[in-house]
């Protein structure tokens, strides 16, 4: 029997939002500030905009989107367990919203709403991220992963949030933090340093650029006077003032466009900062990314902690731990990070 194109039309609507509706996540627990810790006063939860109340202790800012909206929601719940003023930290969510967003994708209002349901006190704003501002200026890279346009956010942090706003804690969403945020908040950033991580100059530093990128005396040179090393940009303090003021956005994007024209990285958004930020950035201790605990998902490789305090596990790499323990095939760390996790088993929704 053959159907009418309206039905057709409406079972085609159907399925399309059945494949892009977000997953349903519990209600986190609320968390209040510590007396001992001489908290101010708790951010009010208003549709007014809070991000610039001097009451804001700490300011995180993460990207938001549908494929790692599961890791976001158990990073968020990680810095509140662990927060000595919790309801003094305030969220700058950076959510994908392309000029002509294709039919299937998740708008940002459903991802606010989403984090709203879980975290009915949290201080948050989302603002949405052009992907077309940055789409033409990304080559492809090693892992189609790092292409995606919302990678780069991070670059133009110092233009999406609030002027009022100067110093933040950049994270990625595949973190879970074990230690007060304040602390990394507060890293001495000397001088007119902009940036502070965890660096790790034993890593092997000319492999993040090509052959012919060392070898031109002009490109090489960009490192000339700099003890350059390798950091991870999933896990940063930035000073937003001095980004502004040294225009550090144009600066990473003259980059991007010379690798449109000539091959100098493999690597998507990593290099770019490598080559405007070091050599010039403030050391932040290890404990505050444990990373590549995402391993090797191909081979089902496990990687274990560094040596050291942990502050911060950061599951970058291609094994994410939630798929992996979907898959039923966890790492022993994925343990840890299933403590956050606040996806609602799917009994547990049939039973409601």
């Amino acid at each position: 029997m053959s159907r009418s194109p309206l039905i057709v039309l409406l079972l085609f609507a159907a399925a399309a939002a059945a494949a892009t509706a977000l997953p349903e996540y519990r209600e986190a627990p609320h968390f209040t500030n510590s007396e001992a810790a001489q908290c101010p006063p708790p951010l009010p939860v208003t549709d007014a905009d809070v991000a610039c109340s001097p009451h804001a202790v700490v300011h995180v800012a993460m990207t938001l989107d549908a494929s790692y909206l599961r890791g976001t929601m158990a990073a968020v719940l990680s810095v509140l367990r662990h927060a000595s003023c919790p309801e003094s930290v305030y969220f700058h969510f950076v959510a994908a919203a392309g000029s002509s967003p294709a039919p299937s994708s998740v708008g940002v209002q459903e991802l606010r709403d989403t984090v709203r349901a879980s975290f009915p006190s949290l201080a948050f704003r989302v603002y949405p991220f052009d992907e077309s501002r940055v789409a033409g200026l990304i080559s492809t890279s090693i892992r189609g992963a790092l292409d995606r346009p919302l990678n780069y956010a991070r670059s133009y942090l110092a233009s999406t949030l609030p002027s009022c706003v100067r110093r933040v804690v950049y994270l990625d969403s595949d973190v879970v933090l074990s230690d007060d945020i304040a602390s990394l908040a507060a890293t001495p950033l000397p001088g007119e340093t902009t940036v502070a991580a965890p660096e790790y100059c034993r890593a092997n530093f000319t492999a993040y650029f090509t052959p012919g990128f060392w070898a031109s005396p002009s490109l090489s040179a960009t490192f000339k006077g700099r003890r350059a090393c390798y950091f991870n940009t999933g896990v940063m303090v930035l000073d937003l003032a001095r980004w502004r003021r040294a225009g550090y956005t144009a600066q990473i994007e003259e980059w991007m466009e010379l690798q449109k024209r000539v091959r100098i990285y493999e690597l998507g958004s990593l290099p770019p900062f490598l080559l405007v930020f070091a050599g010039r950035i403030a050391p932040v201790d290890h404990r505050w990314n444990q990373h590549g605990l995402g391993g090797d998902n191909y081979r089902g490789l496990c990687r274990g902690l560094h040596v050291g305090a942990v502050s911060l596990l950061h599951w970058s790499g291609k094994g994410k731990p939630w798929d992996r323990l979907d898959a039923g095939r966890p790492c022993p760390l994925d343990a840890v990070w299933s403590k956050y996790d606040l996806l609602r088993p799917a009994a547990e929704i049939e039973s409601s």
